[in-house]
């Protein structure tokens, strides 16, 4: 019996996660979204490239959270875009209602999945479906650090016009304007980019990076990123489903590590069987551990006014 991946929003970055998940013919994909006949329409139109694009995989659409029952993992993509000129944090309301209905679905019908948030804003939704779920920190984390840190990767290989698979970044904090860079832990292939490129043309990169997906959002004028949120999501999901303990930065559950407790946050951490197995704690130096932190608190505020 194949593993079953539940991907809730059937619009780009859920329709997206579903095409690449199917694929990498490492599960079964279920789409489910309130609009009827969306997600049953983009399953169907996924299952019939199947022959073509050589997988063979069972993709599914529905309207109804019940059929989430068996899950392995619960992929959240669902919530309002961003449109220009709004922040991630703008999303919290309307977006806090959706996913919170969610998790309780969650609760009750796949009580031993794990969830993946990747709804905005990131870490302050992480940490809403962790409450209302119940479901214990490990099995809840979210997709943040290393969307950015792709991001990081590409502006980096086009700087230097080396391939990008040749770049590794490490970007922390939060999944907003808040995020933090660490150009110390970020290479090309093998070689820190501080012996590649100046610190002005470092510190470009790193705010294009901070502002890469509000740049993408005001391009399409009428949607945000979703190729790469996705990319960024099923490399997670292939991580867990198949135990790969990969290293990757990610919202995740602190409990005093880098001096903050009781919110998530992006962070390194190995993604295994059972969620977030291990959080790893980087030697920071104090800016950007102060910066991290300052990152943190700002998540602490918005919590509050969801009554956290």
């Amino acid at each position: 019996m194949r593993r079953k991946v539940t991907v809730i929003g059937a619009g780009n970055v859920g329709a997206a996660v579903a095409q690449y998940l199917a694929e990498d013919n490492i599960c079964d994909v279920l789409l489910i979204d309130v609009v009827e006949g969306l997600p049953q329409g983009k399953a169907l139109d996924l299952m019939q490239a199947g022959p073509i694009r050589g997988y063979d995989v069972t993709i599914t659409g529905s309207n109804d959270f019940a059929d989430m029952r068996g899950s392995d993992i619960i992929v959240h993509t669902a919530g309002l875009a961003r449109k220009p000129g709004m922040s991630r944090e703008d999303l919290q309301a309307k977006n806090a209602e959706i996913v919170g209905s969610v998790a309780e679905k969650a609760r009750e019908y796949a009580s031993n999945a794990i969830i993946l948030m990747v709804a905005n804003p990131l870490d302050v939704m992480t940490y809403h479906a962790y409450k209302v779920s119940g479901f214990p920190p490990n099995r809840v984390f979210g997709q943040a650090g290393i969307l950015d840190s792709i991001r990081f990767r590409t502006f980096i290989g086009m700087e230097l016009g080396v391939a990008q698979t040749e770049t590794e970044a490490m970007v922390l904090g939060g999944h907003g304007d808040t995020m933090v860079p660490l150009p110390r832990y970020t290479t090309a292939s093998g070689i820190p980019i501080t012996e590649l490129m100046s610190a002005e043309r470092i510190e470009a990169l790193s705010q294009r990076t901070i502002k890469g997906g509000g740049e993408i959002v005001a391009l399409l004028k009428t949607g945000s990123a979703y190729y790469a949120p996705a990319a960024a999501t099923v490399a997670m999901v292939d991580s867990v489903l198949n135990d790969r303990k990969k290293l990757y930065p990610c919202s995740a559950y602190l409990t005093g590590q880098y001096g903050i407790s009781n919110i998530y946050i992006g962070v390194p951490a190995i993604l295994g069987q059972t969620g977030v197995e291990k959080i790893i704690e980087l030697k920071l130096a104090e800016k950007e551990l102060k910066a991290l932190q300052e990152s943190a608190s700002m998540y602490t505020k918005q919590l509050k006014e969801l009554g956290y």
